[in-house]
This record gives structure tokens, sequence and C-alpha cells, in this order.
């Protein structure tokens, strides 16, 4: 009679794999890995796993061991440090011990979140940012090399090159808003207000 697997011999053969272990192969690790973060969440947005907003950017198997690539929202983003912790955490949690590297070039940018991110800051009260123009030309998981930084101007009227189309309200879907500060909760967001359902909320500005 064979014995059902237990929790701990699960724990076991994920650290296997890790340490390239007979048997397991790299990409499994790293199929793995993947698994495990993509409950991560990113500390200052909950409801939205780090996976999701494009800042878990790769992640490398080899002899030496695993390999987390990361990439901040910014530089001198404050939650960067929670971020590895997690990461650190969560697959401590199955056994593993994993490198956590940081990578900023080419620079995060809001194109990289997904769709379900989107639509989770949304829910969230959150209102999504809007594509930038270099949609068609931002870095891919695991791309190297230089990139330029392109941050979205602040968005006035007599400014022709900004995309002035309305932000809508995340409580109440009206177009009728207006930025009251070019900063919000974080540097990241800027904080607006609904003139129909008069709601505060943050809008994540693109870049």
């Amino acid at each position: 009679m064979v014995e059902p697997a237990t929790a701990a011999s699960a724990d076991d053969h994920v650290t296997a794999i890790a340490e390239g272990a007979e048997g397991h192969s790299f990409s499994d690790a790293v199929a793995q890995a993947w698994q495990i973060l993509d409950s991560v969440t990113d500390p200052e947005i909950p409801v939205v796993s780090l996976k999701e907003l494009g800042i878990l950017r790769d992640i490398r198997a080899d002899a030496e061991g695993l390999s987390v690539v990361i990439t901040p929202t910014y530089s001198g983003c404050p939650a960067m440090h929670q971020i590895e912790d997690d990461i650190k955490a969560a697959l401590a949690d199955r056994g593993i011990a994993a490198r956590v590297l940081t990578q900023l070039a080419p620079a995060w940018t809001t194109d990289w979140m997904t769709d379900e991110a989107k639509a989770k800051l949304r829910a969230y009260g959150i209102a999504p940012p809007h594509s930038t123009a270099h949609a068609a030309t931002a870095g891919q998981a695991g791309d190297v090399g230089v990139a330029p930084i392109r941050l979205q101007p602040r968005r006035r009227l007599y400014d022709t090159n900004v995309d002035l189309s309305p932000v809508t309200c995340p409580h109440c879907g009206a177009d009728n808003t207006t930025e009251t500060s070019h900063f919000g909760s974080t540097a990241c967001k800027a904080l607006y207000r609904c003139l129909d359902c008069r709601e505060p909320f943050d809008y994540f500005k693109p870049f």
C-alpha cells in the first residue's frame, strides 16, 4: 500500500528541486518558484500580486541556487525592502533559499501591469493608469540592458503632448474628475476627486 504524500515530503521535494537533486531540473525549480510567488502581494496594494504589477521580472535557477529578479516601480521606492523580505519568506516557508536581485534596466513601466491588476486596482478604489506612448517597446521579463526612463508629465490642459483622456472614478465610473494633488498616498499615485459622487481617490500615474 502506498502512503499518501505528506506536507513535509512535498516541502522536501521542492527543496530537492531547488538544489538540483538527481531526477529534478532547474526548469522545475523555476516553475515551482513562480507558483509559490504567485500569491505574494504588493505591501502597499495587498490586492495585487507582484507578478501582476510587473515588479517580479524573472526567476533563474542554476548550480548556485535560485535567484529572483525584481524591478522597482521607481528608484527609491520604500516598499522594495519589504518586497524582498516577503519573497524570501514565501520561498523559505517551502524550504527554498533564494537570492533576490534588483534590476533597474529596463526601467519599470505601468504598461507591465496586467489587465487583471488594473481591474483589481479599480475594485480596490484606485484608478488604474492609462497606457503610455512606449507600451510597444516596454521591456519584457528577463530583458537586460539600458533603457531610457520616460515619465508621464503632469496632466495640464495646455500640454498638447500629454494624454488628456479623463481619469475615470473607480467609485461611480464617472469621467467628471479633477486632480487635486500630483502626489497621493504614495509618490507613484496622484490624488483625484470625482465631481459627480464627490469621493476622493488615488490615480496610479502612468510612466
